[in-house]
């Protein structure tokens, strides 16, 4: 089929697996499974920004880099940046060196700590936005979501920069607001069973 991979095992996996050797693991017990760490949910909403123009899998490549350079995405660390830090990170040809997504980043690390202080975790706002099962279309059909639109929207309206609806969906897609798996890849059952047996937070 054209929307799947055939792995090394034999096993079918989301098509996109089969675009560099670092994907498959990343789909395999990453993608998808759902996530209630607030670290690790402003990590990838840092990740995903800095991605916007570029591939995934630059991002992917640099991930370590990024997590060295940001303190491993400690939103009360990254907070207190200043023009200092601005200035290391537009040199570090590890990460990608964009002056206003680093900025944002910083931003959106101090929108977080406003945003804990509201609403009690990051992932309790976030996973209210979580879509209902009925609404789905077809897994990886779509880029953005009304849920997605909304969570752009609410984030902007806190002051978040950089969270555009494509980049909130992506975001849902990986860490496990939803289910985008292909229906024929083998890892779809695990991410649906984590997903039954996962706590949402309050």
């Amino acid at each position: 089929m054209a929307n799947e991979f055939i792995a090394p095992d034999g096993h079918a996996r989301c098509y996109w697996c089969g675009g560099a050797p670092e994907f498959l693991p990343y789909h395999d017990n990453e993608w998808g499974f759902p996530v209630d760490n607030d670290q690790r949910l402003f990590e990838k909403l840092c990740l995903e920004s800095f991605q916007s123009g570029l591939s995934w899998r630059t991002i992917l490549n640099k991930r370590e880099n990024f997590r060295a350079a940001f303190h491993h995405f400690d939103f009360h660390q990254v907070a207190r940046f200043d023009e200092r830090d601005v200035q290391r990170l537009l040199q570090d040809a590890g990460i990608i060196r964009h002056r206003g997504k680093i900025e944002a980043a910083i931003n959106n690390a101090q929108r977080a700590q406003e945003l804990v202080v509201q609403e009690g975790s990051l992932a309790a706002f976030f996973w209210r936005f979580e879509p209902a099962h009925d609404a789905l279309k077809a897994p990886q059909t779509q880029t953005v979501s009304p849920e997605s639109i909304a969570l752009s929207k609410a984030l902007k309206k806190r002051g978040w920069k950089f969270i555009g609806p494509t980049t909130a969906f992506a975001l849902m897609q990986a860490m496990g607001l939803l289910n985008d798996h292909s229906l024929t890849c083998v890892t779809r059952e695990r991410v649906e069973q984590a997903r039954l047996q996962f706590q949402r937070p309050v």
